[in-house]
This record gives C-alpha cells, structure tokens and sequence, in this order.
C-alpha cells in the first residue's frame, strides 16, 4: 500500500500559557512510501517523526494537508478503520494474558463480515506467530518472557490483521545492543516476506541505515533529506545531516576556497575546480583519509586505537570543529603511524563542501582531484 503525505503540518497548544500561541511539531511534510518499501524515519529526539507516526495510525489529526493510503484519502478516517498494525516502544502486551490471547486480541473486536470463529483466530494467531518464530512460546505470559520474545509478540499482534501498512515507533530501544542488531534483523526478514509497507521509526541511524530501503531524515518538524541509506551517506543535503549520519560522526573543519583549491588552516588539501572563493565547512568522513609522508593534510597526532581489521588514528587540528579529529585505515597502514604528527591526502569522494551561513552541501567536481599525483595514481578518486 503507497503512503501519500501532503502538505503535512501539526501544531500544538504551547504549554506555556504566558507565551501562547502554538508549537509546530510537523511542518509541510511531503513525502511518497512506496508500496512494499520499508522505510526508516529518522532523526533526533523531538525532531517530529513519532507526530509523523501518530498522524498517519490516527491518533492525531493534522492541523493541515492530506493522508493518502494509494488513492484513499484516510485524512479523517477513524484510526480502527485504516488498516494499520502499530508496534509501540514499551510492546503494550497485556500482563494477563498469554502470548496467543495477546495476539488474537485486535481479531476479537472484528464486527459483522470481518467477526470470526475462535478457531479461525487462533489459527490466524499462530500463522502469526510462526511468522516471528515464537509459536512455541503461546501458553507464557509476557513476565515470562526476554524483551526479544515480547517484541516478537508485539510485531505478531500488529500483523494478526494482514494490515495494509505496519508502524514500528522505535520498537528496538529498550532491548541490549546484541538482541537490537537480531531483532532488525529480524524486522527485515518479516517485512520482506509479507510485503507490508512498513514505516520503522528511530533515533538511531545505524539502524534504519541498515535495514530501510529508504531514509526520511527530519530536524525540527522540517523534512531534510530523502534517498537510499547510502545515497544520503555519501551526499548530504546540509551539514546537519551530514553531521547525523554516520558513526563514527563525520570530521568537520573550517576552511576556505581560493582559486579553485580547498585550504584548511594554511594547506591546500585538493582541487575542487570551478566553485567561488568563500569560506566553507569542510566535512571529511573518517573513511577518507589516506595516510602518507607526503600527505596535504598535516594533523597533530594523539593516538591509535587498533580496533582488529581497522585503525582508528585520533588526531588534532585548529581548524577543526570536532575536539578529536578521527581517521579510520586499515590495520596495516595503521602500524607505521608514530610521532608527533600524521599526515593525509583525501579521498575526494569522501569530503563535502558546506556553505558557511546556510550550512547546505556545495558541490563540486571531484575530478579536479586529479591534478594531485598520488589521488591519481591510487585511484582514490573513485
């Protein structure tokens, strides 16, 4: 089922009373889902995506622009009437029932056609349940149970209605790092084989980077950025989102173009050809760094962390914004890295160019990186 999201807006009373007025949690939201995508919603707390959520399940009514589930308008349809599977953050499993009345719970309220028989729904209710691998669980209750197993209740119960489409609001955040990376995992396995289109809400970038299709990045109730995880990786719209994706986070530095050349501090670092003389936030993704004696970047080393197959060198430079500049190369470039410096040339499809004061993604051409010989002949510039 395609999810159409027009002109989206939601305002809230402003708790404040002495300022008034409203607060905008979604503001002009336009976005397609394709049908049978999985989509990942993300971005910082309080950045509007659970509001996003809860426009498009019901429970809240836009202050303005439209909800299209393909070419139904379900703007003003009731929540029970759309269709839609929620899987909240807490699982909302109740403690007194077992996994099988747990699951078959959303059937139970059916009416008229829809009303089925208690075999039917608990036939449905296991077909659910082998679904998320747990139908060997029907007879606990969710006190008897891992956080993993209730989460798997949570996403059965969601699906027990073959919904039109499944909203996942940041459903791995109360599980261990390990249980979160099976879980997704999982998550993704499920949505391939039902075909649902699934909206997977969280703050986590790693998360929805590896398991979406697709990435909606939001700051501020503003819709930033829109493309495949790796798309939006490599060409951020803005610096903020170039800053949220990404861990470890992107290295960014001021500098300035003059004459077609990219300087930070007093190094030219590569050519970037025909872009005006400004200053400019220059981000370099840890991956970019290419370690050599004759390298244009020279940074004052502090340590090297071996992290198995990569090294991480943690070096300082004044024209950086971060405190620790941090380069990730492999372990056997990392074992001659000594001193009280290191020096870097750059893969230049790796570094981003930001205007200083409206902080969007400049871009550049990258072959310019050419006219440096050791670019060329590496074939850094890939």
């Amino acid at each position: 089922m395609k999810i159409v999201l027009e002109n989206l807006t939601k305002k809230f009373p402003n708790r404040n009373k002495k300022v008034g007025g409203f607060v905008t949690a979604v503001s002009d939201f336009n976005i397609e889902v394709p049908d049978g995508t999985l989509i990942g919603l993300l971005g910082p707390s309080g950045c509007g995506k659970s509001t996003v959520l809860n426009l498009i399940c019901g429970l809240e009514k836009p202050t303005e622009g439209r909800i299209l589930f393909g070419d139904e308008d379900v703007t003003k349809l009731q929540p029970e009437n759309r269709g839609v599977g929620l899987v909240f953050q807490n699982y909302a499993l109740y403690p007194h029932l077992t996994v099988q009345q747990n699951i078959i719970f959303p059937l139970e309220n059916l009416r008229g056609k829809e009303k089925m028989t208690k075999e039917a729904m608990a036939e449905k209710a296991l077909e659910a349940a082998k679904l998320v691998q747990i139908e060997g669980l029907m007879d606990r209750k969710p006190s008897e149970m891992s956080g993993g197993q209730q989460q798997r209740v949570a996403i059965a119960r969601a699906l027990v209605k073959t919904p039109r489409v499944l909203l996942l609001d940041e459903p791995l955040s109360n599980l261990d790092a390990r249980l979160r990376l099976q879980t997704r995992e999982e998550i993704r396995r499920i949505q391939r084989e039902t075909g649902v289109t699934t909206i997977f809400v969280t703050h986590d970038q790693e998360e929805a980077m590896s398991i979406s299709d697709r990435i909606i990045v939001m700051k501020q109730g503003v819709l930033q950025q829109v493309g495949a995880p790796q798309e939006v990786y490599d060409e951020p719209a803005n610096l903020f989102v170039a800053k949220f994706l990404g861990n470890p986070a992107i290295n960014v530095f001021k500098g300035e173009i003059r004459g077609g050349k990219l300087f930070i501090g007093e190094e030219e670092v590569m050519n970037v050809g025909a872009v005006d003389d400004r200053p400019v936030y220059v981000g370099i993704r840890p991956e970019g760094f290419i370690p050599d004696d004759n390298g244009s970047l020279t940074m004052e080393l502090r340590r090297v962390e071996v992290m198995g197959r990569d090294t991480s060198v943690v070096a300082g430079h004044p024209a950086s914004e971060n405190t620790n500049v941090r380069a990730i190369i492999s372990a056997e470039d990392g074992k001659g890295i000594s001193g009280e410096t290191v020096r870097f040339f750059l893969k230049p499809y790796k570094v981003c160019l930001f205007d200083i004061e409206t902080e969007e993604r400049i871009l550049f051409d990258p072959e310019a990186e050419e006219d440096i010989p050791f670019a060329a002949e590496t074939g850094t510039a890939e």
